[in-house]
C-alpha cells in the first residue's frame, strides 16, 4: 500500500505544483485581483502554491523509497514522479487551461516516457 500512497501523494503534488508553475500564465489572470498584481506578487502566490507541493512531495516519497519501507529505488521514484508530472500537466493544459491541443507527437513522446519507466523498473 505504501506504493499506491506514494502515487496518490505524488499525483496530488504535481496539480499544485502546475497551478504553482503555469497557473499564472493563463488561468490566474482571468481573475481581477491576480492580474493585478505585479512579479513580486505573482512570485509569493506561486511560492504559496508550491508549499502545499511539497507537502504531498515530501511524504510520497518517503513513504515510496525502499530504504523506508517502500517499494520503490531512488531511480525508479524519479521516473515516476516526471511521468505523473507530464500526465497532470497534459490535463491540465487541455482541460483546465485549455491553451493547447494534445497532437500525435504529444501522444509518441509519452509513449517513450512510459518505455523509459520500463527501462528504469526491468531487473537487467
Amino acid at each position: 500500500m505504501k506504493g499506491v500512497y506514494s502515487l496518490i501523494l505524488l499525483t496530488i503534488s504535481n496539480l499544485f505544483m502546475t497551478f504553482a508553475w503555469y497557473g499564472h500564465l493563463h488561468l490566474f489572470k482571468k481573475m481581477a485581483w491576480f492580474a493585478k498584481l505585479g512579479l513580486v506578487g505573482v512570485i509569493l502566490v506561486s511560492w504559496g502554491l508550491a508549499l502545499f507541493e511539497y507537502v504531498f512531495q515530501v511524504p510520497a516519497n518517503r513513504l515510496g523509497f525502499e530504504e523506508n519501507g517502500g517499494p520503490f529505488s531512488l531511480f525508479q521514484l524519479k521516473v515516476i514522479q516526471e511521468v505523473i508530472s507530464l500526465a497532470v500537466f497534459t490535463l491540465c493544459a487541455v482541460f483546465v487551461f485549455k491553451t493547447d491541443k494534445l497532437g500525435w507527437n504529444h501522444l509518441v513522446g509519452f509513449g517513450l516516457l512510459v518505455a523509459a519507466v520500463y527501462v528504469i523498473f526491468k531487473k537487467w
